[in-house]
């Protein structure tokens, strides 16, 4: 066990993980068959416990209430024993794998570390503390018979689960990629830092049992490893599962942005036929505000069809095409053109047909080269050589 200045962290992060674990549950008994969900549950659970308990002033605090010195040892031990196993159990059941290997490999884990925490209560109850310890525990009762096995036991059961879900991390890395890829490569290295963590206490106890003092290790070394540990196996968890929605919003944000000359250019075209909902971008979802505005500028679009003019499409395109453009970017850059002077002849007559309405809409099948192509010189060019006629039409 170790202390430490204030058990106000521990009690943070302890009531955090319980209440995202008590939000679980609800969807826990809807999907009862779901392993997965149940070893996410019981892991955060058990980690929500094991910081509870393994607070200085709940260290001090069960002692004092049971009136039982150290007896808050077999609790945070059980406690990390139950958490090292659940951290088995989730990696277990999230890598793909056969279901009855799966179902099999959970049950070994399940009655060994079950049987782990049997022997951790038994082997305090049978060994003797009487003298309470609340930071070298390990070390101060090494050689204890009972305890020195309770000691033992914790520690090897906490380091073979963190071995285990290491390399099972680790190796599964290589098959995936993107956001649980990175989650897997994050794991990894704080399963390893909780290994470290093992071997110096155990290095501390073998000292001990060889006549050696090495007590720092228990009470100065191996504590500085839990911060990072526990930040790395938080983030290793988080990346997984926020990675893909972070992903989607920066794609939808990009495309945004991407659209945004097109959408300044049409937002104020008329759409008789289409109602549009005001999206506020401060409360609407970046992939909602995506998907209304692809919507809203198609629909610009379309009212936009009947003042498309072929000719200016036409003269739009051999300029590109004249200047080096392709097939394909000279038929988006006469598209671009086109649209725009449609929005200069319908703010001319608004709400008057043109006498001999077109039908065909520019042929935009992806919007973002369409608003891209609105920086080209020759879409502007066009624009200046047939807005004044419009206007002076519209004055006349």
């Amino acid at each position: 066990m170790t202390s430490g200045p204030s058990s106000t962290g521990f009690y943070v992060y302890g009531v955090m993980l319980l209440l995202v674990c008590a939000m679980k549950v609800p969807a826990m008994v809807r999907r009862r068959h779901d392993t997965l969900l149940r070893a996410a549950c019981l892991l955060l659970f058990a980690a929500g416990c094991l910081m509870l308990f393994a607070a200085p002033a709940s260290i001090a605090a069960l002692n004092r209430l049971t009136g039982t010195p150290n007896f808050a040892a077999p609790v945070v031990y059980a406690t990390t024993t139950a958490f090292s196993g659940a951290s088995l159990l989730l990696i277990v059941n999230w890598r793909p794998a056969p279901p009855e290997q799966t179902r099999r490999v959970s049950r070994l884990c399940v009655t060994v570390y079950g049987l782990a925490i049997l022997a951790i209560v038994v082997l305090f109850w049978a060994g003797s503390t009487p003298t309470e310890q609340l930071t070298l525990f390990d070390a101060h009762y090494a050689t204890t018979p009972y305890i020195r096995e309770m000691i033992v036991t914790y520690l090897v059961a906490q380091g073979v689960a963190m071995v285990a879900a290491g390399t099972l991390c680790w190796r599964w890395s290589r098959e995936v990629h993107g956001s649980l890829r990175a989650g897997l490569r994050i794991l990894a290295p704080a399963y390893l830092i909780i290994v470290c963590y093992v071997v110096l206490r155990l290095t501390a106890v073998t000292a001990r049992w060889t006549g050696h003092n090495l007590d720092f290790l228990v009470d100065e070394i191996s504590p500085l490893l839990s911060a990072p540990a526990s930040v790395l196996g938080a983030l290793g968890f988080v990346v997984p599962l926020a990675g893909p929605r972070v992903a989607t919003t920066a794609h939808a944000v990009r495309q945004l942005r991407q659209l945004a000359p097109l959408w300044h250019a049409l937002r104020d075209v008329p759409t008789p036929s289409a109602v549009r909902v005001p999206l506020p971008w401060w409360r609407t979802p970046p992939a909602v505000l995506l998907t209304g505005r692809r919507t809203a500028l198609y629909d610009a679009i379309l009212a936009l069809a009947p003042y498309c003019d072929p000719a200016v499409r036409e003269a739009a395109f051999r300029a590109a095409v004249r200047y080096g453009d392709d097939a394909a970017r000279a038929a988006v850059t006469a598209d671009a053109a086109t649209v725009l002077v449609a929005r200069e002849r319908q703010r001319a007559t608004p709400g008057q047909l043109p006498r001999t309405p077109h039908t065909v809409a520019p042929r935009a099948q992806d919007l973002i080269p369409l608003s891209r192509s609105l920086a080209s010189p020759f879409v502007q060019q066009l624009r200046e050589h047939y807005v004044p006629e419009q206007k002076a039409a519209h004055h006349e």
